[in-house]
């Protein structure tokens, strides 16, 4: 179970709360068991108390006498955990019970005549003391404390078995309703997960729409997905059909123009070399737009010619501007792409400089580029003379429809075609000032 799940949440949080509950529980429960274990040994303290009371007798000469064996049998027996003790008012001890050899008496709390008082001595015994005041026959008075300790190992042993038992009964339940949340949880969430099922059934193409029976929750979730992927496919649709027209509308020109060649005779090489250009770019626009999706290149194209059939062909369209290109390029450089996608790449960042340039384009290629995060396998530079791009500017015209200038023709898409492509390509697309006055381009590609 991942624990960025629902699930894993939900059962968390649900075992987090029980846990705290039962702890919560457990602790109240063994205070409260510990004080009634508490409040029934002083009740059995007290019964000692009132059977020595029974048992002591007031002399007329003011001494209080004690019969030798009481009815609780363990006050006869030393170290046998129940003690008794009998003082006067000034602390002095007057009797003590066979079991009580050697120990000393607990002090007489300051409690009034007929009044008890159940506390825990320093030594770890339950100590109940009461005080009374006796009359002998004769109208003699004295005062004495009545004091009856039992060690505490009664009532630890008592609260240790209530808790080892509370806890084990504690943990049991505990198990048991993680469980009983667990099947819960997963009735609960199985709308989501069929929802998610039918998801992963479109993504590989087994159904068009999500067409379960799904919870009232989810039917409005369920509609607006279908909704979009309606829509998104109404648009893939406009745009396949949209390229085919393009392309089925450029083949007829083309045809004439294969038939205009001869006519041509100075420029005829040239000519037939557009022609093949201008077929090549429908065949790759056609593919593009049948595609279904993002595919790795598995074959090379090199770079360096692709260079120089294009600065071919800007040299005859911009030769009014009679731009000096200074070219520094390796005598070959493959890399994984199609060729469609590197004409549009560096066409594009190619047409713009000479564009924008003054009289100066520069393009050089740098391979074997292992730079921090640029690690490229190639680098492509192109840098013009022009005024530049003002560097504010730069990521804004990278979207669809924006342009450098306004004024200058054009349709504000080559640069966008350019960053998406190089995107798909898993390179990276940087522009900024150049060493000429300028923009210059970087295109890192892997």
């Amino acid at each position: 179970m991942q624990t960025k799940s629902l699930s894993f949440r939900l059962l968390t949080s649900a075992a987090l709360v029980l846990a705290a509950f039962f702890g919560l529980s457990s602790v109240v429960l063994e205070q409260s068991f510990r004080e009634s274990v508490e409040l029934a040994l002083s009740e059995k303290l007290q019964v000692q108390i009132y059977l020595m009371l029974s048992a002591a007798e007031l002399k007329n000469s003011g001494e209080l006498s004690m019969p030798a064996y009481l009815p609780e049998p363990r006050f006869a027996t030393p170290g046998s955990g129940l003690y008794a003790f009998i003082q006067q008012s000034n602390k002095k001890l007057v009797w003590r019970s066979p079991s009580a050899i050697g120990l000393k008496p607990p002090p007489p709390p300051d409690i009034n005549p007929g009044s008890t008082a159940f506390l825990l001595t320093e030594q770890g015994r339950y100590a109940l003391h009461y005080r009374v005041i006796w009359k002998s026959v004769s109208g003699l008075e004295r005062e004495y404390f009545f004091s009856v300790t039992e060690d505490a190992d009664f009532v630890s042993h008592q609260v240790q078995s209530f808790q080892k038992s509370l806890r084990v009964w504690l943990l049991l339940l505990g198990i048991i309703l993680v469980l009983i949340q667990f099947t819960v949880m997963r009735w609960s969430l199985k709308p989501l997960r069929l929802i998610l099922q039918d998801l992963e059934a479109i993504e590989e193409g087994k159904k068009t729409h999500l067409d379960g029976q799904y919870a009232t929750e989810l039917e409005g979730l369920a509609g607006h997905i279908n909704a979009f992927i309606n829509s998104e496919r109404a648009h893939l649709e406009r745009y396949r059909n949209a390229l085919a027209d393009l392309a089925h509308s450029l083949k007829t020109p083309l045809s004439i123009l294969r038939g205009c060649i001869d006519s041509f005779i100075g420029n005829k090489q040239t000519v037939q070399d557009q022609i093949i250009r201008m077929d090549e770019i429908v065949e790759y626009q056609l593919q593009k737009a049948a595609a279904k999706g993002s595919q790795k290149s598995s074959r090379t194209v090199d770079v360096s010619a692709t260079i120089k059939k294009i600065t071919a062909s800007l040299n005859k369209v911009y030769a009014d501007k009679n731009i000096a290109f200074n070219l520094s390029l390796p005598d070959t450089c493959q890399i994984y792409c199609e060729e469609g996608d590197l004409y549009e790449i560096a066409g594009n960042l190619m047409d713009n400089a000479c564009k924008w340039c003054t009289g100066t384009v520069k393009i050089s290629i740098l391979t074997n580029q292992s730079k921090g995060s640029k690690n490229f396998t190639m680098l492509l530079l192109i840098e013009d003379d022009g005024p530049g791009i003002p560097p504010g500017r730069l990521n804004e015209i990278l979207k669809r429809g924006v342009r450098a200038d306004e004024n200058i023709k054009g349709h504000g898409i080559g640069m966008a075609v350019v960053y998406e492509l190089v995107n798909l390509l898993g390179g990276r697309l940087e522009g900024g000032r150049s060493e000429l006055g300028g923009t210059k381009w970087k295109v890192y590609m892997s």
